[in-house]
């Protein structure tokens, strides 16, 4: 099984492939100052391993380590996502 985690800027969006099938994405929106993560998504046939999860950490630490970005998660699972990991909290905005 061969996993491929992608940012596609001109899409705006985080994706996981496995096998080349589109399995997970997550949305987002920029502003100047901040990126709004707006939907988060899994193939419904394919939830409940994991692979939203692997998609908003691969978003995050993007953001945190190539960006000045805050982040606005409007989307409940990445809302969801920095409870499970309070430890990245700073990187959140209002």
């Amino acid at each position: 099984m061969a996993k491929e985690l992608i940012h596609d800027t001109g899409k705006k969006r985080y994706l996981l492939r496995v096998d080349g099938a589109l399995v997970s994405a997550a949305d987002y929106v920029l502003s100047p100052e901040s990126i709004s993560f707006t939907h988060t998504f899994t193939d419904p046939k394919l939830r409940g391993h994991g692979y939203a999860g692997e998609v908003v950490d691969f978003a995050i630490d993007d953001v945190e380590q190539n960006t000045a970005y805050r982040v606005i998660p409007m989307c409940w699972y990445v809302g969801q996502w920095f409870d499970e990991h309070p430890e990245r909290a700073g990187l959140l905005t209002r």
